[in-house]
């Protein structure tokens, strides 16, 4: 399964054009987005696929996946440990071979740890978490191997090169991981290829 990952970046970030050229250009099974507006609900009618999101509480975006294959059931939408001011969720689609957790987490380093394992407790065995998961350095995610690219995804403050965007796998092996070019973002999207044990 090839599964791309991007944050968006809300306010004014990449929109429906940029992700449709992804898509065309790459050919995932499965678009994770962080960040995604109403503006993107468009995605679907313009190439097809399979749509779904979930706002944040409080918020007008959220997490967003488009996929080739329909999901196995509905999306679900997984409550985190809230931050001080952005209440999380965890957006959990179940495919046939595998169930993936789109993710943008809290900034607080113990804060984002304990919501990857929220998250890794609600998940089957075969599972991947990917998103915005703004943690700097291990996971602390035991079953979980951190199978994504090794290159920075994002500047902070435009200067310090960060690792942010992520990907971890349980019974799940990692093929290929890769970044990718960062169009209307001020993150850059991360590609991997996923097959089961």
């Amino acid at each position: 399964m090839k599964i791309i990952s991007w944050n968006l970046l809300h306010t004014h970030g990449a929109g429906v054009e940029q992700l449709e050229r992804l898509i065309a250009q790459h050919r995932p099974d499965l678009m994770l987005m962080q960040e995604a507006t109403v503006q993107i609900d468009t995605l679907p009618a313009n190439i097809g696929g399979y749509y779904t999101r979930i706002v944040l509480p409080g918020r007008q975006h959220g997490l967003a996946a488009w996929s080739l294959r329909p999901l196995r059931r509905p999306a679900a939408s997984l409550p985190l440990q809230r931050g001080v001011i952005v209440r999380r969720l965890a957006q959990i689609l179940e495919f046939d071979a595998i169930t993936v957790a789109n993710v943008h987490l809290s900034h607080g380093q113990l804060l984002n740890r304990f919501q990857l394992w929220q998250i890794a407790q609600a998940l089957p065995e075969r599972a991947a978490i990917l998103g915005d998961c703004n943690l700097v350095g291990a996971p602390m995610l035991r079953g979980f191997a951190d199978v994504g690219p090794r290159f920075a995804t994002h500047r902070s403050a435009n200067l310090i090169p960060l690792r942010l965007d992520r990907c971890f796998a349980r019974a799940v092996r990692c093929l290929s991981a890769g970044v990718l070019g960062n169009a209307g973002s001020d993150h850059k999207p991360i590609m991997v290829e996923l097959v089961g044990h």
